[in-house]
């Protein structure tokens, strides 16, 4: 028995999780390291604390009150202060004191497509993919301010070769490699009711991400953090891969945020309508985060106030902006965020080596709890139609068809607002047309920039 085996089963029996060694025998040298790998990087101590979830009572129903939000409607006192935020926002942006923190972990095998979501094609006439429309708003920022930051792109055991070989692959979409740099998601053992950790094979424990909220503590254990910190980053801004009319690097948000002194701050948008079943942004009991649409009270989730709208409206579109001394208070020294239990049935493997289907949990930390932690917050209300269209789903809501029917409906209003030209359309079409985040990141500059000379491409126009 080699020392390490000797090391690492001892330390699974010692935790009562002895028996992810029960095939050990069956097993070739490979098969063996993988198993093994995966065993030491076990938290056993971590395990047994999610296994209490299992037996912990059920949450009492909370007090729900809507958040403070910074509307876009503004009054003109408001309007003074977006426009101090917007100059505060772009000081931070030109010292370079702004991180960029890309949640990219996922896979594209819902859209029907082979590699990480980042990869896939979303621009409607360029064909550019969701990593390289995040690449050009970075860019943009750059030039735009004279000053860039370090962009932190959070993959997954699951895709980090291939997103690492990607942006290799395309140059790194014209940044300086130097200044991109890739971390890894952690992944958790999923445990039965009784607390066992689970197997998917004789050499695999039955493993699945730690949840959004894992991103902070990988950031951190990475050293991406320190890092962060020692080359003079005060605010990192945080947004998901899905999204692809994101603005990491907006003044407005990051001024306000910077402002108001607050470790963590929110992007919303107002919900479609009371069923769409996304989180909201509210204090429960008095204490910030999002509530789960299962988690708000019908009479509640319908609630309107005197202007007719929804009082539960500020729908989470998971964009936040976190200052570097609250990220080492939520995750410098130890994640600080609670677990979260999910039920699941699992197909898994038995003793006796068969396949079976078994109820269990799988363990995610989420990062909107970091908001209650946080002395202040800004949660601030934009333009869904100007911010907000994911990637989710092969077909119907947040779909490339209805994010590409976004981009087109958005870039197409900017085109004749200018006076310019049109692709020809038939009938109630959208035309179709795009805009490189390069050229113009918002109306006002597309509408200021010295271009009448789009690139057409099969029926479509590319203002670039």
């Amino acid at each position: 028995m080699t020392e390490r085996l000797r090391v690492q089963r001892a330390r699974a029996e010692q935790a009562g999780q002895g028996h992810v060694f029960r095939f050990w025998d069956d097993l070739d040298a490979p098969s063996r390291t993988r198993l093994l790998d995966q065993v030491e990087a076990v938290d056993f101590a971590l395990m047994d604390e999610l296994a209490k979830l299992f037996d912990a009572p059920a949450a009492s129903s909370a007090a729900f009150d809507p958040p403070v939000v910074f509307p876009r409607e503004r009054d003109a006192a408001l309007e003074a202060r977006a426009t101090e935020a917007r100059a505060a926002g772009a000081q931070l942006l030109a010292a370079g004191k702004v991180g960029y923190l890309l949640v990219a972990g996922g896979q594209a095998s819902r859209l029907g497509y082979d590699g990480p979501k980042g990869s896939f094609p979303v621009g409607p006439v360029s064909g550019r993919t969701l990593f390289e429309f995040h690449a050009r708003r970075l860019r943009a920022a750059a030039q735009r301010h004279g000053a860039g930051g370090p962009w932190y792109v959070m993959t997954s055991p699951a895709n980090d070769a291939d997103t690492r070989a990607f942006f290799a692959a395309h140059e790194h979409f014209g940044l300086d490699p130097q200044h991109v740099h890739f971390f890894s998601q952690a992944m958790l053992p999923a445990l039965d009711t009784e607390g066992r950790i689970l197997m998917s094979g004789k050499s695999d424990l039955f493993l699945a991400p730690n949840g959004h909220g894992g991103v902070l503590a990988a950031f951190a254990s990475s050293g991406l953090l320190a890092a962060a910190r020692t080359a003079g980053i005060e605010q990192v801004s945080y947004f998901q891969v899905d999204n692809p009319l994101v603005r990491p690097a907006d003044e407005l948000f990051l001024g306000l945020h910077a402002l108001a002194g607050a470790g963590m701050s929110s992007k919303v948008v107002s919900k479609r309508d009371e069923h769409e079943k996304v989180g909201v942004l509210g204090l429960a009991d008095g204490t910030l985060g999002c509530i789960e649409y299962s988690d708000l009270p019908d009479d509640l989730r319908g609630a309107r106030d005197d202007n007719g709208e929804l009082i539960f409206r500020a729908g989470n579109i998971a964009v936040h902006a976190l200052s570097i001394d609250f990220l080492d208070e939520v995750c410098g020294d130890g994640l600080k965020l609670p677990w979260h239990l999910a039920r699941k049935q699992m197909r898994v493997l038995a003793d006796d080596g068969t396949h079976v289907q078994r109820e269990g949990g799988k363990f995610e930390a989420f990062v909107f709890d970091a908001l209650g932690l946080s002395s202040a917050s800004v949660t601030l209300e934009v333009d869904r139609a100007e911010e907000f269209s994911p990637v989710k789903n092969a077909e119907g809501d947040d779909s490339p068809a209805t994010a590409r029917r976004d981009i087109c409906r958005l870039w197409a209003g900017w085109v004749a607002d200018a006076g310019l030209e049109l692709p020809a359309t038939r009938g109630d079409e959208l035309p179709v047309v795009e805009v490189d985040p390069l050229l113009a990141e918002t109306r006002g500059e597309f509408l200021a920039a010295p271009t009448t000379d789009p690139t057409s491409r099969e029926g479509g126009h590319l203002y670039e």
